[in-house]
């Protein structure tokens, strides 16, 4: 059974006044202050030191006792500052963890009861414990060259408390130095009062970064070593290669309609998106210039059609008119082929749809009076029922997509709906799309029983081939890195 510490309820009083003095203390310095002087009224010593090292080292001497502010030049704090450095360095060895003695100081120093003339306070309970214990130490503890000044600046036993807050994070710590040993009680007050420094400490330091939780998390020891194992293993997990690209559901297999004739779109009389039957019409092209071509053809063919008549009379009694008459019916024929051709061409100015569908095109305003050449195309006519998509994969992003490989659409007007799709065709060479950006375009045909409806947007994740998962999370960079330095 553990012995419990004794300890003055003057000591417990005392205690409780430095807690709530450091608690209370507005500013750093303040509370250095506080700490390497008022302490004296608890544990006696001759000199204390406050050295503040909030990562990483070297650190630096903040408070001195005696003095209102310590001279980083001084050679008493110059080595004062070699002394703590090689302290910390010990600490975060894992050398300065309490021994058997020390542990079992820690337990007992939570069981004890007082009665009016005693009292014994916990230092530290088992379930609460602090990382770290005060150390004692003498000069045959430190490096050589530090010992041999010991005797100049410091008397015989010094004690090393170290500030360490719950997260783990170092303050530093604050050294004693005394002519007696340090007693368990004495390490134990201290102990509890560390834990108030640190504490309040905690208060006037900037919030620990994520890098910094991650760096105390994997401190060394076994938890470490489990994270490290952890991670290398995740590193190995297969997991599909994918690569996000703009997408558009666009018609499958749609007719063009393009332009009739060279000429000016006069009026376009379907809208955008708009369901039209067979034989709707859909445009009409300027017919001033034809229809006069027409009028002047009409009358070329009546004129040739008169001088074919009077002819053919004059030709019963002349032979000279007879062989005339062959030449007018050439010139007659001549006539009715240019006012076929003519009539034609001026049904042809009015477009029709050739089949049901909905007209794709952009605003009617943007063609109304446009110039258009034969075979310019105009619209479209699309099935909404038969749709397909067409994603554009960025050349930086292609990821050896092949035909065969799953698509799945995420619209952007419908943000908790889905589409799959597969992949059909892949452009063997990337173009540059309306957007500057040069990618491969890829066709898929949607395979669930729903379809998404026509020119719906979004984007299309386009999966790949099974990799691990340090190559998916470093392909890019390497990439960049590999066009960058050019091996």
């Amino acid at each position: 059974m553990n012995t419990p510490l004794r300890i003055e309820a003057s000591a417990l009083a005392v205690l409780w006044q430095l807690s709530a003095r450091a608690r209370e203390a507005p500013s750093e310095q303040t509370l250095g202050f506080v700490v390497v002087n008022e302490t004296l009224s608890l544990v006696p010593y001759r000199q204390a030191a406050w050295w503040r090292a909030p990562a990483p080292l070297p650190g630096a001497v903040a408070a001195v006792s005696g003095l209102p502010q310590s001279d980083p030049g001084a050679p008493y704090v110059q080595w004062l500052g070699e002394v703590c450095r090689a302290l910390e360095r010990r600490a975060q060895a894992g050398s300065n963890e309490p021994s058997a003695s020390q542990a079992d100081q820690q337990r007992g120093a939570g069981e004890a009861g007082q009665n009016a003339a005693q009292s014994s306070a916990p230092a530290q309970s088992a379930d609460a414990a602090s990382p770290v214990w005060p150390y004692a130490f003498t000069a045959d503890s430190l490096p050589a060259a530090l010992a041999a000044e010991w005797d100049a600046w410091w008397p015989t036993h010094a004690l090393w408390v170290p500030l360490v807050d719950r997260l783990g994070r170092s303050f530093g710590g604050v050294v004693f130095a005394r002519e007696q040993p340090w007693t368990p009680v004495d390490e134990a007050l201290l102990a509890e009062l560390a834990r108030v420094w640190s504490h309040a400490l905690a208060a006037f330091s900037p919030r620990a970064s994520w890098s910094e939780r991650a760096r105390l998390a994997l401190r060394a020891g076994k938890y470490r070593r489990r994270v490290l194992i952890a991670a290398a293993c995740a590193l190995v997990v297969p997991v599909p290669l994918t690569v996000l690209a703009p997408a558009e559901v666009t018609p499958k297999d749609p007719f063009v309609v393009r332009a009739p004739l060279d000429g000016v779109i006069d009026r376009v009389f379907a809208q955008p998106n708009q369901r039209v039957a067979a034989g709707t019409p859909l445009f009409a092209l300027d017919s001033t210039a034809l229809a006069s071509r027409y009028a002047v053809a009409n009358k070329n063919y009546a004129t040739a059609q008169e001088e074919y008549r009077q002819t053919a009379q004059l030709a019963v009694t002349d032979d000279k008119d007879r062989l005339d008459m062959a030449l007018r019916k050439g010139k007659l024929d001549q006539s009715a082929v240019e006012l076929d051709y003519t009539a034609h061409e001026l049904a042809r100015v009015r477009v029709s749809a050739p089949r049901a569908g909905v007209a794709v095109f952009s605003d009617p305003n943007d063609w109304n009076g446009k110039a258009v050449s034969i075979g310019e195309k105009v619209m479209l006519l699309a099935d909404p029922a038969h749709v397909e998509l067409t994603a554009y994969v960025p050349a930086a992003d292609n990821v050896d997509v092949v035909p065969g490989a799953s698509v799945t659409l995420y619209p952007k007007s419908s943000p908790f709906a889905s589409y799959e799709a597969r992949i059909d065709t892949v452009a063997y060479r990337a173009e540059p799309t309306p957007d500057g950006v040069v990618a491969y375009r890829v066709k898929a045909t949607f395979t669930g029983r729903v379809k998404p409806p026509l020119g719906v947007m979004g984007t299309a994740r386009i999966h790949g081939h099974w990799v691990p998962l340090v190559y998916y999370l470093l392909r890019r960079p390497l990439a960049s890195a590999r066009q960058w330095l050019g091996w």
